[in-house]
């Protein structure tokens, strides 16, 4: 305003002089033009803008105001958005003690120590001249992102399978964080009837019709460009009453062996697991081996039983409880006879007969083995507690075997026509194949010899016409 009023009083003196007195009028300039720039020189300005600063909270910051040729002026700084005053020249004039105020080369340089969030804001560096000359600078405190536990799904969380479910996960912080879900296991989510995606955004996870597939841990991350990134885990539980599948629901194996029988169990929450036979637990000893695996809801059963005898096979029972329910598996173990040396024979010379286009040289022997072989398993059926001294006396090296057990998933169609199988229509072994000898295992243990006698007598016949062809 002052530089404007000489400005005006120059020009006004120009038209008063004559322009005869050229010289004068030269000078004149000349002097006004040097009381302009002096004055111009000596008024205060500022040489920069002050910068707009970011810093995260609680940490310092430095607000710069450079003011030339000051003079006897003073520079003040004021927080807008409180309207506040804070400095005036070197004196501190607020009473919060993170303010303070220092001068070096025309630089008047507020520090703001461990800023908070009110501290955000506009600042103006002020100078007092006439009329008055001031700058702007903004100040922007940042936050990290923080999740609010209160506001948010616990760490753990249950419902049950079929039912809906939505997690929630808020967080604060400046700007304002974005969420985000993943599974800690890397699988997908699935969301919006079924839709899987790997990352879902929004502060609620919406689960419906949950299964137990979608048991685990899940990971509520908030993040808005300001580190440290947070999250949170959420473990989500399905419960469900305990469910049995049993691989294998008949084996059979020959006395004096080991066989090894499995159940698959899921539940949740985690069921107790065991095995029954006669009524009885059973416990690991001597006699039996159990062994169990876990892998989260889902559980493998084994159990071993050594040594077969006759007290041993029947119906052993799996069985899976927890406070939802309870569920059990039935295995039946049966006895199979081992198969005699002499029928292996008389095989493997049909075959190579028959391989070899070579006709036996005694039909007699053939009938007599497969004789042989009917009668032994129709005594291992009728007097089962000869089995395992038949089994030791006549063949040694097979009942040291361990590993001769079958295994059928459902009763077998007729123990007659599998064992018989394998025998072709002109009374030879088809190749490739061997005889072996099988039944059908008995419903109950207390079933009549006369219907083994019946079936061993149809074994009986087939075996003779096998031999008459």
């Amino acid at each position: 305003m002052f530089i404007l009023t000489v400005i005006k009083l120059l020009l006004i003196a120009l038209n008063i002089f004559p322009s005869r007195f050229t010289n004068r009028r030269i000078m004149f300039l000349i002097y006004m033009t040097n009381l302009v720039t002096h004055v111009m020189m000596d008024e205060p300005r500022f040489a920069q803008p002050i910068p707009n600063v970011t810093v995260a909270v609680g940490r310092d910051a430095n607000l710069p105001c450079v003011v030339e040729h000051l003079g006897g002026y003073k520079v003040a700084w004021i927080h807008i958005d409180r309207q506040m005053i804070l400095t005036i020249h070197r004196h501190v004039i607020s009473r919060i003690p993170r303010y303070s105020i220092t001068y070096t080369d025309n630089t008047w340089l507020l520090h703001v120590n461990q800023a908070h969030q009110d501290d955000r804001g506009y600042y103006m560096c002020q100078v007092n001249t006439n009329p008055m000359i001031s700058q702007v600078g903004y100040l922007q405190v940042v936050v990290p992102p923080n999740i609010l536990d209160i506001e948010s799904t616990p760490s753990s969380v249950a419902v049950r399978e079929n039912q809906n479910i939505n997690m929630t996960c808020r967080a604060d912080g400046f700007p304002a964080p974005k969420i985000i879900w993943r599974r800690e296991d890397g699988e997908e989510i699935a969301v919006e009837k079924k839709k899987k995606v790997l990352v879902y955004d929004g502060d609620v996870l919406p689960l419906t019709k949950v299964s137990r597939n979608e048991m685990g841990a899940y990971l509520c991350i908030a993040t808005n460009g300001v580190p440290p990134s947070v999250s949170k885990r959420i473990i989500l539980d399905v419960e469900f009453s305990p469910m049995i599948w049993v691989p294998n629901q008949l084996v059979g194996a020959p006395s004096g062996t080991d066989v090894t029988i499995d159940c698959h169990t899921e539940a949740h929450p985690k069921a107790i697991i065991y095995w029954v036979y006669n009524s009885v637990m059973v416990l690991p000893s001597k006699k039996y081996k159990t062994d169990y695996t876990e892998n989260s809801y889902r559980a493998h059963m084994k159990l071993t039983i050594r040594n077969l005898q006759y007290g041993d096979f029947g119906n052993y029972r799996c069985i899976s409880k927890n406070s939802l329910g309870e569920t059990e598996g039935s295995i039946r173990v049966y006895e199979i006879p081992l198969p005699s040396t002499p029928s292996k024979q008389v095989t493997h010379t049909t075959v190579e007969s028959r391989e070899n286009n070579i006709i036996p040289s005694s039909r007699n022997d053939t009938t007599k083995s497969l004789q042989t072989d009917v009668g032994y398993a129709m005594k291992n059926d009728l007097y089962p507690g000869s089995a395992s001294s038949s089994s030791s006396g006549g063949s040694s090296s097979a009942a040291s075997s361990s590993s001769t057990s079958m295994q059928t998933s459902a009763l077998p169609g007729g123990a007659a026509g599998n064992s018989l199988s394998s025998v072709g229509s002109k009374g030879s072994l088809a190749i490739g194949k061997s005889m072996f000898y099988t039944e059908r295992p008995p419903n109950e243990y207390s079933s009549s010899v006369a219907g083994l006698l019946l079936h061993r007598a149809l074994l009986l016949g087939s075996g003779f016409y096998l031999a008459l062809l």
